[in-house]
């Protein structure tokens, strides 16, 4: 047989051949620093190649994004909008975080929502359904750190609701039903007492974790069903039957060692539909002072819970756009477990056992974290520990498991990234329009890619395009930390308001203020006084404000309700009071406020902090504060 040259521009075939030639070659090359600042090699797939015939990201001054992207935000609390494929970041919403620019955290109505606090880790960014795709309507987001839910409205891109999901810690995978704006489900990934109420604090053997679902109309929370792993990423069917878990530590140990030691874990299948009807019978119970209703499903298999055994510490579930499969990774296996979803009847009604489920289980690499899809059959999944994304076909892999002769090989590329890729997502991946066009990939580690910008590193988004035989990396850059997943959406079922939409909910609560005090936002500038309390109603008009003088006593509470008069698009203006730590946007047609006390006698300026106009310096006024 004639022996194989190693392809030197190949990260793992290099190390494949340095093994071959020696160890000694192989040490004294990884050990060699570049000396030139010229570009890399291309070809590999770790850099992208200028030679690439497929689609280009490349977007020309004035010219618009394809698709739009939503990416979480991770530690920062936040949700971030790039366009795709040029990867330009356009926005940032904020939800769980304060934010200087628009006085999120600080306004009135979002103070109410956060409940006093700022910050947050969110994880998994959805979006909301109809019939199998997006619809436009709801972006959904888990804060991870403190047990919550958030949805925005797409029209305003401003989170218009925050729920607190009850005795949940660690709320990681959350996923909406696909078949209408139903339920959001959500995974609680750490075990805990229940309640966690100070009782059974060193007994781990009576922790519990929740799946509770969540109506995305409503924001309200309709059931929890307890069991008893610990529960990562989340995932739903396109019927409306089904939500799925991966689960790791079923040995219910406390520490890392603990939790690896089997050599299965489970993925859970919940039964939604034997759930709800369990929950109007009122078969459940409560916990602690929360009304919402518990199911426990600790235990054994039964007509709520499904337990389908999955090699170790599985991490990602992803259902294919047929609706067919459910794609479990074990992060600890080389392998993919491939669930046919039709045979999940089945197995809750006793005629097959719950691993009969698994299709196929194809070797897909070292640490399989999550899978996207191209609509052609072909799966995506991203693996941590090599550093690669495998492409793979579902079919084939099928046709693999059952083989009892030769077996086909299902893999059919594996591309370098650069470098631990965690998620991954491909454009419409996630409804039943998966096109096929683009693969984000979001690496978690950039050290030697960008300008060296201090021990925090950037993380690295990799654009792979997809659209043809084989992938190929074309664009790459760095990202704020951290990033944790993306969805990736058709331009065409986004559609954003130009000037503000005033049918969100904080404006019920100005236009009551407004009928209590007498007042029309878009008219008005009056100060209106009760005791030491003073609400300043104002306007703002390019370059002015409606009042250039408020005069208020030392330890008043002040609380500025400004309107934006302008209709130009893209005018915004705000209002920022020298120290005294108020700042907030008011978009076009907007209104916001934000309360203070004015516990320091003097002059103090309020300006505009946004550019409106050539006078934009002059837009100010006095705030005095009479001793």
């Amino acid at each position: 047989m004639k022996k194989r040259e190693p392809n030197l521009e190949n990260r793992r075939e290099f190390i494949a051949g340095s093994l071959v030639v020696g160890a000694g070659l192989a040490a004294s090359l990884a050990g060699c620093e570049r000396k030139d600042q010229g570009p890399a090699p291309t070809g590999s797939g770790a850099e992208p190649s200028t030679k690439h015939a497929g689609m280009s990201p490349h977007i020309e001054p004035g010219q618009l994004d394809h698709y739009y992207g939503f990416w979480s935000g991770g530690h920062s609390g936040e949700i971030r909008i790039l366009g795709v494929p040029s990867m330009r970041e356009l926005k940032r919403i904020p939800v769980f975080n304060r934010d200087s620019a628009t006085g999120w955290a600080q306004t009135d109505y979002s103070k109410k929502m956060l409940k006093g606090r700022t910050s947050g880790d969110t994880h998994h960014v959805h979006l909301s359904y109809t019939d199998g795709t997006y619809d436009g309507r709801y972006i959904f987001v888990n804060d991870k750190a403190q047990g919550r839910l958030a949805r925005v409205d797409i029209e305003s891109m401003e989170t218009d609701a925050i729920v607190d999901i009850p005795h949940s810690q660690g709320t990681h995978g959350i996923f909406p039903q696909r078949h209408k704006t139903g339920l959001v489900l959500c995974n609680a990934e750490f075990r805990s007492p229940m309640p966690n109420d100070g009782r059974d604090l060193d007994d781990p053997k009576k922790y519990a974790a929740l799946h509770t679902a969540i109506d995305g109309e409503t924001m309200e929370v309709k059931w929890q069903v307890m069991v008893e792993g610990n529960m990562d990423l989340c995932a739903t069917d396109y019927k409306g039957l089904y939500s799925f878990a991966t689960s790791y530590n079923f040995e219910g140990a406390t520490s890392a060692e603990g939790m690896m030691a089997n050599e299965r874990d489970a993925l859970y299948v919940f039964n939604l539909e034997n759930i709800a009807k369990a929950v109007a019978e009122g078969k459940t119970t409560t916990i602690g002072d929360s009304k919402v209703p518990v199911l426990d499903a600790r235990g054994d298999d039964g007509p709520y819970v499904m337990r389908i055994p999955i090699p170790k510490n599985p991490h990602g579930v992803n259902v294919d756009p047929t609706g067919k499969y459910a794609i479990a990774s074990g992060k600890l296996s080389a392998t993919c477990s491939v669930i046919e979803i039709d045979k999940l009847k089945d197995a809750f009604e006793g005629k097959i056992k719950p691993r009969d489920c698994v299709v196929a289980e194809p070797e897909v690499g070292l640490g399989p974290l999550h899978t996207a899809f191209d609509g052609k059959g072909n799966a995506y999944t991203s693996i941590f520990l090599d550093s690669v994304v495998t492409k793979w076909n579902i079919e084939k892999a099928i046709q693999a498991h059952n083989a009892k002769g030769e077996k086909p090989d299902p893999i059919i590329q594996k591309i370098d990234v650069h470098y631990q890729i965690g998620h991954i997502n491909a454009s419409m991946s996630e409804t039943k329009e998966a096109d096929g066009k683009w693969l984000v990939a979001l690496c978690k580690f950039s050290k030697d890619r960008f300008l060296n910008v201090g021990p925090l590193h950037p993380e690295n988004d990799q654009l792979i395009d997809i659209s043809g035989e084989k992938m190929v990396i074309v664009h790459d850059g760095p990202t704020y930390p951290e990033p944790h997943d993306a969805v990736v959406v058709k331009k065409d079922l986004i559609h954003p308001e130009k000037m503000q939409n005033r049918k969100l909910p904080r404006f019920k609560m100005y236009e009551e203020w407004a009928k209590e005090d007498g007042v029309d936002l878009f008219k008005d500038n009056k100060i209106v006084r009760n005791g030491k309390d003073v609400r300043v109603y104002m306007t703002s008009l390019a370059p002015n404000f409606g009042l250039k003088e408020v005069r208020v006593k030392k330890g008043d509470t002040v609380q500025f309700v400004v309107t934006n008069q302008d209709k130009v698009e893209d005018l915004c203006h705000g209002l920022c009071v020298s120290q005294h730590d108020v700042n907030f946007l008011v978009n076009p047609q907007d209104t916001q406020s934000e309360t203070f006390v004015a516990d320091k006698a003097g002059v103090y300026w309020y300006y505009c902090p946004w550019f409106c106009h050539a006078l934009h310096l002059e837009m100010r006024g006095r705030l005095i504060v009479e001793a």
